[in-house]
């Protein structure tokens, strides 16, 4: 049986394992040290210090290197979802780009979009670090993870301040702003791995195809193919689900330097506590210091004014 194994070597031992496997070693997948291809087993070390050993003689040649208790298992392919999808079969498992955005409905705090390309020799490592939907993981491990994922596999973010998005609102809707924001973090990843492609681009869907496509054709540099639409797509990939932890890592680093500099929580959502916190802000600096944290469009700001001003 097919096995995934990884260790947590240091960087002594990652230079030795070079040395060793010099006559094996193959191309190195983005973000990794070195890759070596043997009968029977591919072992691949990452920048973030984790070994990868896939093969059906995985474990004997990672316990040369380590401990491999406990951390051995057969490959799983992604996890099953009882939603309907149209996606082509197997596609869980083709080299892919991933997009995801946090915050559009976050009254405080920026929007952010991120891509990431996923390949079937990177998904070991990325299930292994923990990768999956972040509603089911922490803030804490989501901080955690998004760091080694950068580590691992290519990505591009991106981060539209409050004050930004309160400039291009009145020009771009929700959804028109969010087709670009994707479209632009999709087209600057593609140049980042060209020449390689992916076999899929895979967008969490946040409205329908013939919509997304209507405003995509407003862009400059609109990447039109191979396309693919999934509500929540990070069930579906792990290239969307790695995204989505990479966005909300940073959206929450955000929040927490706008709590510092302002001197007060700054919350996600659009519930009471961001009114609160809205009204507090106005009393700080006013609508001028406000257009720098919130999204002034929402119907938080004038609840915040009454409390501030009552």
């Amino acid at each position: 049986m097919t096995q995934a194994i990884t260790l947590k070597l240091t960087e002594p031992t990652i230079k030795k394992m070079t040395n060793h496997y010099q006559k094996a070693l193959v191309k190195a997948p983005p973000y990794s040290i070195f890759s070596a291809k043997l009968p029977g087993v591919t072992i691949t070390a990452y920048q973030s210090g984790k070994v990868l050993f896939q093969g059906n003689h995985a474990e004997q040649e990672a316990s040369q290197w380590g401990d491999v208790t406990e951390k051995k298992g057969p490959q799983k392919a992604q996890e099953k979802t009882t939603n309907q999808t149209t996606l082509p079969a197997n596609f869980s498992n083709w080299p892919v780009i991933g997009s995801d955005e946090v915050g559009n409905g976050s009254y405080l705090g920026p929007v952010v979009v991120c891509a990431t390309y996923v390949t079937p020799e990177q998904m070991p490592l990325l299930k292994e670090l923990g990768v999956k939907d972040s509603k089911m993981l922490t803030d804490k491990l989501i901080r955690q993870i998004a760091e080694e994922i950068k580590l691992v596999v290519p990505y591009q973010e991106l981060i539209v301040t409050p004050e930004k998005y309160n400039h291009i609102q009145p020009d771009y809707n929700v959804n028109r702003m969010k087709v670009a924001l994707h479209n632009q973090a999709i087209s600057l990843l593609l140049k980042k791995i060209h020449p390689t492609t992916p076999q899929g681009i895979l967008i969490d869907q946040f409205t329908t195809e013939k919509n997304y496509r209507k405003y995509l054709a407003l862009e400059k540099n609109a990447v039109t193919s191979p396309l693919y639409f999934q509500t929540k797509g990070e069930q579906y990939h792990l290239a969307v689900a790695a995204a989505s932890i990479i966005c909300r890592a940073t959206f929450l680093n955000e929040l927490d330097r706008a709590s510092q500099e302002l001197g007060l929580v700054v919350p996600s959502g659009a519930g009471p506590k961001s009114d609160q916190a809205a009204a507090r802000i106005l009393k700080k600096g006013g609508l001028s210091l406000l257009t720098r944290h919130a999204k002034l469009h929402f119907a938080n700001t004038e609840k915040a004014k009454k409390i501030a001003y009552r």
